[in-house]
């Protein structure tokens, strides 16, 4: 048998009592107090808010960046253009010809046709002044009509239907035979469906679809908001306080401050200061 050296053991068993020893003070230092943990919890909120802080100021910086550099890219390009229209002009004055008629050349006949029309268009419609009720529903109904964009290839479907087309006829081409009569009975539906007259019985049977719908209710939100922001400026408002209850009134002021301005001005001033005897 081996035989065992005493001093080792002791000295083994010693260096295990150590270590039981070292490993129970670990756990119960590991173990915090009440008091402990919520300094760390306050210490953790404190980082939480200061990082939440950061982070929104980057992020208005950030912000604020990109919109000074969209204004700045909108300056520089306005300031392009002007410089490219006076460098133009310039040009045009040293070889002597005209600058107008230069600038003319740039469009086509089509184009020049349309923009005809549209200044036409916007000469008859200058009159903004309120005279009735039917006259305003009017101008409604053709500033509408500008915006408005129907949907051509769900109507040229439904005409070929109607007409009895084979499909993508119309969808392709844009023109169609209107001598082809409806044989079928859904071709005849589609056709009384489509074109209607006072002796149709088909009454209350469109449905219209999601896309429509929206499109009414964000035009009516549109006008909504349109009408809430809209600040009518009058055309013989002074400037100035407004010193008159109606027309009439404004009438008599401007003729009375006509002749007696010069004699009552001061004493207006004297009582606005309060330093009237």
């Amino acid at each position: 048998m081996a035989k065992t050296d005493p001093e080792a053991d002791v000295s083994q068993h010693t260096s295990e009592d150590e270590d039981v020893e070292q490993v129970q003070s670990e756990g119960g230092s590991s173990k915090m107090t009440l008091e402990q943990r919520q300094q760390k919890l306050a210490q953790l909120r404190s980082r939480m808010r200061s990082s939440a802080q950061a982070n929104r100021a980057s992020l208005i910086e950030e912000g604020t960046k990109a919109k000074v550099s969209a204004r700045d890219a909108a300056r520089f390009e306005r300031q392009r253009k002007i410089a490219e229209i006076m460098r133009t002009k310039a040009d045009a004055e040293e070889r002597g010809e005209d600058v107008e008629r230069q600038k003319n050349w740039e469009w086509t006949i089509e184009e020049n046709i349309e923009w005809e029309k549209k200044q036409a268009r916007k000469a008859r419609r200058a009159d903004f002044e309120f005279h009735n009720d039917s006259d305003a529903v009017r101008r409604k109904y053709k500033k509408d009509l500008d915006h408005l964009k129907p949907d051509l290839e769900a109507y040229n479907r439904q005409k070929e239907t109607a007409l009895g087309l084979a499909p993508g006829t119309l969808t392709r081409t844009g023109e169609g035979s209107s001598a082809v009569a409806p044989t079928s009975q859904e071709q005849q539906l589609a056709a009384e469906n489509l074109y209607r007259n006072a002796n149709t019985l088909i009454y209350g049977d469109n449905k219209p679809s999601e896309e429509a719908i929206d499109k009414v209710v964000s035009k009516i939100n549109q006008d909504v908001d349109k009408k809430r922001k809209f600040s009518r400026k009058r055309a013989n408002e002074d400037e100035g306080d407004i010193t008159y209850i109606n027309e009439r009134n404004r009438v008599f002021n401007k003729k009375i401050a006509r002749f007696y301005d010069k004699y009552t001005t001061e004493i207006r001033a004297s009582f606005e200061r309060g330093t009237a005897l």
